[in-house]
């Protein structure tokens, strides 16, 4: 085996001034026994790309080498069905998301969406949510007859756009499929980890309709005085799927209820997205596990680069002569050629991801 699993550097923190709703959870809790953000004089964290090759904030391993050139010693081994492409890398990208405020009203474009430039791609991206405070909610869709219109008038007059979009409560554990064209925002309260499939070697889009009328200052601090953030309202409204962002039965479809984790239980997999007829959520570009509880467990057996994110916990993953252990906070990377790998858990909560090749 010319490729194992490794662990991940687990401070690949985006700047404050790139995600101002940040939040505390992040370093306070979910990373807290990692001791991490000791020279940071803001201890607000409102993304940690936990799983990247992309050019913007690229992972590296625990000692010190680039996530993509790890993938390049043996690329059909850590790949599995996504070498066929060629490229060397990976269509997976993997966030942890912490909301202290209501991120902005956006939306994802597909990858053939014409304004598109040859570096860049729509994307895909789901939602597990690891934390919640008690009402808190994600803006999901347009309310049933809102039409381009609708909201074309309320950006124009200076209105409050989330008055026209639906808002769904979410418990711990929930999952939420989020395909390209679907209006949304994650609102204030909310932790999250995010899985994306973006295409290999481009930057997936986000176009902003609306930003709460918030202005920052150089920091990412809100000042009144300071500038908004960029809009994005013509590309926003021409990528919007009109024939389902206002179906709340579309909509409810997308998302999947799992219910809470008894850490204590007999460890367990359960798939949550996936290609496959019987998968809870069907998704040709991406799968996604949760595994749970006390004991021995496999890894989902698929024939892809998979990331490991320890959302509690602690995870061990047995090589054989040798155990890797992945503590709470961090991701592990997982090749192909692991394909069928026997895990420990103790009290863990832990999310799969891949990408599908």
């Amino acid at each position: 085996m010319t490729v194992r699993p490794i662990r991940l550097k687990p401070d690949n923190f985006t700047p404050p001034s790139r995600t101002p709703w940040g939040g505390l959870r992040l370093l306070d809790r979910y990373k807290a026994a990692l001791a991490l953000g000791g020279g940071l004089s803001d201890r607000r964290v409102g993304e940690s790309w936990e799983f990247s090759v992309s050019d913007e904030f690229p992972s590296v391993t625990e000692d010190g080498e680039a996530l993509r050139d790890w993938l390049a010693i043996d690329p059909e081994a850590a790949l599995g069905d996504e070498a066929r492409r060629g490229d060397g890398l990976t269509a997976l990208l993997v966030k942890w998301l912490d909301a202290g405020d209501h991120l902005s009203l956006q939306i994802h474009p597909e990858d053939d969406y014409a304004a598109l430039a040859p570096r860049e791609s729509g994307k895909l991206e789901a939602w597990y949510v690891v934390e919640r405070d008690p009402g808190a909610g994600l803006f999901m869709g347009f309310r049933p007859g809102v039409c381009e219109r609708d909201v074309r008038s309320a950006l124009e007059g200076g209105n409050d756009l989330s008055a026209l979009m639906a808002f769904v409560p979410v418990e711990r554990g929930d999952f939420v499929l989020l395909e390209p064209g679907t209006p949304h925002a994650v609102g204030r309260g909310i932790t999250l980890i995010e899985p994306q499939v973006v295409v290999p070697g481009r930057r997936g889009l986000t176009y902003r309709y609306w930003d709460w009328n918030r202005r920052y200052g150089a920091a990412g601090v809100l000042d009144p005085n300071g500038r908004p953030r960029e809009l994005h309202v013509e590309h926003a409204l021409a990528v919007t799927r009109w024939d389902r962002a206002c179906d709340p039965d579309w909509l409810a479809s997308r998302i999947l209820r799992t219910g809470g984790s008894d850490l204590r239980a007999s460890a367990r997999s359960e798939p949550l997205c996936g290609p496959q007829p019987d998968d809870p959520l069907h998704s040709p570009p991406m799968r996604a596990a949760r595994l749970s509880g006390t004991g021995r467990v496999r890894l989902p057996a698929w024939n892809a680069l998979r990331a490991l994110t320890v959302i509690e916990g602690r995870v061990a993953l047995d090589l054989g002569s040798a155990k890797l252990s992945v503590p709470a906070g961090t991701t592990a990377v997982v090749p192909a050629v692991c394909l069928d790998l026997a895990i420990e858990l103790d009290a863990a909560l832990a999310l799969v991801s891949a990408a599908v090749g």
